[in-house]
């Protein structure tokens, strides 16, 4: 029975265009829990905006992130995908959630420090708040787990102090979510400096690869890869720039770290990457196919964001009314 499996939430931002960072350290795993767990996939372009975007550039990534979605293996049939602001849910909950949420802790936030250090005045409110839509995101769902690397974990751990702090406040309300770390893939990192996550907002093009990036922009993207003068393949962290590719390899071939060191030993780094490259591309080429197919038929993401949103809904009303009735809200029946 589906009530029987535990709660998985996660999302992706439509705010750029998406990496193999995305699809290593997220997209892969997601397809591997879609049998074991009751998952809710959203497109979190509410989160998209704390961003300035362009409206016509948001409304094309909001549907290519749920064609890649879908392009990647995860089942409409056994998934819940829905796009975040189908589901006023998500706003009314962050709302009140902000009401338990003290400002110190946002201004503790590492992203929240690290994005206005540049931005001055400029820095929008939305961006502060964002863990706390995060939370809202998470709690409405009741979910047992979330999928997140390293650099969200601070965030989901805001979620619990939110959830546990509005328990104690009422009575048990919301379920204490817990991390979902993927054992491969959860890390991948940027191609010109190697101790920086892989990210669609780096300054440096060479720097990461995006899922729909050509065969020949992949090789040529590889091929500039920062690696050392050492050209020995060697998985360490005096390495990193190989290790990352040596990661990348062993998550698109399946291959171990061990099986790769020896494969490629004293064959120096030029080999090396053009099979790095030729995995990355047979590992992307049948998902980009498929997300052109999927955008081509607009009617049937359509079909699936529907379904979707009114399923979400469904869920999220139901813990959103358990909200409002154990603060004292009069609910409007």
């Amino acid at each position: 029975m589906e009530d029987s499996k535990k709660t998985i939430f996660s999302g992706i931002q439509p705010s750029g265009e998406l990496t193999i960072g995305n699809y290593f350290g997220a997209l892969k795993n997601w397809v591997k829990l879609q049998d074991e767990y009751n998952c809710f996939y959203c497109v979190v372009d509410l989160h998209a905006i704390t961003v300035r975007q362009i409206p016509k550039e948001l409304r094309r990534r909001t549907l290519e992130v749920l064609a890649v979605y879908i392009a990647t293996g995860l089942d409409p049939k056994k998934n819940t995908m829905f796009i975040q602001s189908h589901v006023p849910a998500h706003a009314e909950a962050a709302w009140l959630l902000n009401c338990f949420t003290y400002l110190g802790e946002l201004n503790r936030m590492t992203q929240f420090k690290d994005k206005s250090q540049n931005a001055g005045e400029s820095i929008n409110a939305g961006l502060l708040n964002y863990p706390v839509l995060m939370a809202a995101d998470i709690l409405l769902y009741n979910a047992d787990l979330v999928p997140v690397g390293n650099d969200q974990k601070q965030h989901l751990e805001i979620t619990r102090d939110i959830a546990t702090r509005f328990n104690n406040l009422y009575s048990p309300t919301f379920k204490i979510p817990e991390p979902y770390i993927g054992k491969t893939g959860a890390r991948i990192m940027d191609l010109q400096d190697p101790k920086k996550k892989m990210s669609k907002s780096a300054e440096n093009p060479n720097g990461y690869i995006l899922i729909m990036d050509e065969p020949n922009v992949i090789k040529n993207k590889v091929n500039r890869a920062v690696t050392d003068n050492e050209g020995i393949v060697r998985y360490s962290d005096e390495q990193p720039g190989v290790k990352n590719l040596i990661n990348i390899l062993s998550t698109a071939t399946g291959k171990s770290i061990e099986d790769i060191e020896k494969e490629y030993d004293g064959l120096g780094y030029a080999k090396f990457k053009k099979d790095v490259a030729e995995a990355i591309i047979a590992e992307v080429e049948p998902v980009q196919k498929e997300v052109k197919r999927y955008l081509e038929d607009k009617s049937y993401l359509e079909e699936i964001y529907k379904k979707g949103a009114q399923k979400a809904t469904y869920a999220a009303n139901k813990t959103l009314s358990k909200m409002k009735r154990k603060i004292g809200f009069v609910l409007n029946k």
